[in-house]
């Protein structure tokens, strides 16, 4: 159905030439204008630059007429965001025009109310400075970590292949590969797409795919094998999902292909599942000590966790449980509430997970009250797609950040809304091998490279416009948010802060010591 057109304008053609012969030459001007018509959808076809055409010639370009018409359409009908609510224009464009290695200067002013209630806004500098000339790196790995690995400030964010398709996930790859910065496998295991030289965290979620025995656990020695390999930079434990906290995925058997098997150790058309929880770990003092083992296994490569945060009294044991055993994760990948997922139920989507900021100041704040935060470095995952949000997460706690949906936008992503039907019109979340044929790797690799490039070059900039020559120089002072229509206050003053060592020592602060005394290293609150 994708190239029916092209076959109709054949028909039509024929018969058209037809009647022409037959009925006199007022037939052969619908002749010219039916061949043009087929030349166009040929060129669609053949062409390497948009994924839409590729898949649906000629009818593809009602796209891109709708976006020179009204932008207003395009964004209601087709840019929508996962969870119902659309990207603003703004941001949209920012990320396709980044992709595309174009200047994104546009006219006017901003199209935000500024005088709204959570406006938020940078202080910059009277005196800027120069921007710094290369990119800045994180270190991470703690104390007993002895392969550290330095980590960019923008990385690609955990989407498994399964969810994304072949072309998707080497685009990715490649494009990492190309711009030096990391690419999370997510939980779908290390598949052959990912291996394009581009540096990988691996990601472990509750099914073990990939390293799991063939009940399900965990299985120590084919971990140690992965973990081994050059490219795998960080192994990761995944906890919990922005988008879907507290649940587990179910890949029908019907989709379990031969490629999907290979790269989750799995049989070849049986369902998939993965657990709501995990088996390697049931108190917070066995969590800690299975990353320990983690990075044991791996050779002394960074190991760490990833979750979107519940109660505090819970991640307040985690902590509690680092202090007491003497082990620390390298890295916590903080998820918002608001993260993105091809498929989850509504309500998990819009009610269940605490949102990026909360939950990135919480765990920042926790590290610091326990005395950790030297130790242990935090990325920041949920809508990351400028470098402003880089910005604004580096000074709410974040060492460095994942951008997942930005990254989907990059590689060809339109937002239909069918990632769970596997019919993607461009290739990015579908396993049909005619479909994924619209995503050219080659292309899209690119568009990956720069894109994290310029959301770098953009958060460094504002950096400097802030008087700053590092990202550690940022503070929750220079970031603002407009309470009411009187009222601005800065996130120094919006959240409380504890200081080095505080909750060890006794917090000051009621709410704080009241869920500090509540944590327990060997259980996790109901």
């Amino acid at each position: 159905m994708r190239f029916f057109v092209l076959g109709a304008l054949v028909v039509l053609g024929a018969l058209t030439s037809l009647a022409a012969v037959i009925g006199g030459p007022a037939w052969w001007g619908l002749v010219v204008v039916l061949v043009l018509l087929l030349a166009v959808g040929v060129y669609d076809v053949v062409q390497k630059k948009h994924s839409v055409l590729r898949n649906y010639p000629v009818l593809g370009h009602l796209r891109f007429i709708l976006e020179s018409i009204r932008p207003e359409l395009q964004q209601y009908f087709i840019e929508r965001n996962y969870d119902g609510r659309p990207f603003d224009r703004d941001t949209r464009s920012a990320i396709y025009q980044r992709a595309k290695n174009l200047k994104e200067e546009q006219p006017f002013g901003t199209e935000r109310d500024v005088n709204e209630p959570g406006y938020e806004f940078l202080v910059h500098s009277t005196r800027p400075v120069d921007v710094a000339e290369h990119q800045p790196r994180v270190r991470i790995g703690g104390p007993d970590c002895t392969a550290p690995y330095e980590m960019a400030l923008v990385n690609v964010s955990a989407m498994s292949f399964g969810a994304l398709s072949g072309n998707a996930i080497t685009a990715l790859n490649a494009g990492a590969a190309r711009g030096g910065f990391a690419h999370d496998t997510g939980e779908g295991g290390l598949s052959k797409y990912h291996r394009q030289g581009g540096d990988l965290v691996w990601e472990l979620g509750s099914g073990y795919f990939g390293a799991r025995t063939k009940d399900g656990d965990f299985d120590p020695e084919k971990f140690s094998a992965t973990a081994a390999l050059d490219q795998v930079k960080m192994v990761s434990l995944k906890l919990s999902q922005g988008a879907k906290p507290g649940i587990g995925g179910v890949l029908p058997g019907a989709k379990v292909t031969a490629e999907i098997a290979e790269a989750r150790g799995v049989p070849v058309g049986e369902k998939c599942v993965s657990p709501s929880y995990h088996r390697v770990f049931s108190t917070p003092r066995e969590l800690v000590l299975f990353i320990a083992r983690m990075r044991e296994l791996s050779g002394g490569k960074p190991a760490g966790f990833k979750l979107c945060l519940g109660s505090r009294v819970d991640f307040l044991a985690i902590c509690k449980a680092m202090v007491a055993e003497g082990v620390t994760p390298d890295f916590i990948i903080v998820d918002g509430g608001e993260g993105g997922t091809g498929a989850a139920p509504l309500e998990y989507e819009d009610h269940i997970g605490t949102p990026l900021t909360e939950g990135l100041m919480t765990v920042h704040n926790a590290l610091v009250g326990a005395g950790l935060r030297h130790q242990v470095k935090i990325g920041a995952s949920g809508k990351v797609t400028s470098g402003i949000d880089v910005v604004k997460r580096l000074i709410q706690g974040a060492d460095y950040t994942n951008s997942a949906r930005a990254m989907m936008m990059a590689v060809g992503c339109i937002q239909a809304q069918t990632c769970h039907t596997n019919t993607c019109p461009v290739g990015v979340t579908t396993q049909d091998p005619k479909r994924q044929r619209a995503l050219v790797v080659s292309d899209k690799t690119e568009r990956v490279h720069h894109y994290q490039e310029q959301v770098v070059a953009q958060a460094m900039q504002a950096i400097a416009s802030m008087g700053l020559s590092r990202p550690e120089d940022l503070h929750p002072r220079m970031l603002r948010r407009r309470i009411d229509h009187e009222r601005t206050l800065s996130y120094e003053e919006l959240f409380p802060h504890l200081d080095l060592g505080e909750l060890v020592a006794g917090a000051q602060d009621e709410s704080w010591a009241r869920d500090w005394a509540a944590a327990d290293a060997d259980t996790f609150t109901p």
